[in-house]
């Protein structure tokens, strides 16, 4: 599959009109406000380019963030030092363009989020997930995430956790 696509950060020269995930939230965000968001440095983003056609398949989102340890789920929190926060980096938005469902796309947009988080020359101790409804939060739920003790679609992976996903 990575020879189909090429993961890269979002250029002007992108294509998002025609951007269609199934989830009118997403699609608008992606469409409208993605540039805003990373002119502003509140995010940056990397879309999955097809390579044959340079259609843009799917993107991701990530900013800086932090999570109070009250709310980190007891057993991860026990390991962790007495700070008040926890440094992460959030996924705030991942989508996957409706045509190319099935293709193991978003897991591989995922994947590249864990590896962009795991090298980059910043501490993070985890990665955190916005998960827009219930099978967003099903689907970073299947590749190990937990989800916040009272924001239970925002969900957490330990960056060592997330290691195991993949290889570098």
């Amino acid at each position: 599959m990575s020879a189909r696509f090429a993961i890269e950060p979002l250029a002007k020269a992108h294509k998002r009109t025609d951007f269609t995930c199934g989830n009118d939230r997403i699609d608008i965000y992606f469409r409208e406000t993605v540039s805003q968001d990373v002119k502003r440095k509140y995010a940056t983003c990397f879309i999955a380019r097809e390579i044959a056609t340079d259609r843009v398949a799917g993107f991701y989102t990530l900013s800086s963030s932090n999570v109070p340890l009250t709310e980190v789920p007891e057993l991860l929190a026990k390991k962790l030092p007495r700070y008040p926060t926890v440094p992460a980096v959030l996924i705030g938005w991942l989508g996957r363009h409706s045509d190319f469902a099935g293709q193991g796309l978003g897991e591989a947009l995922l994947f590249d989020a864990i590896k962009t988080v795991a090298t980059a020359p910043i501490g993070a101790h985890a990665i955190f997930a916005d998960a827009i409804d219930d099978q967003a939060a099903a689907f970073y739920l299947a590749f190990g995430f937990a989800p916040l003790v009272r924001q239970p679609r925002t969900l957490y992976l330990p960056v060592a956790t997330a290691l195991n996903l993949i290889s570098l």
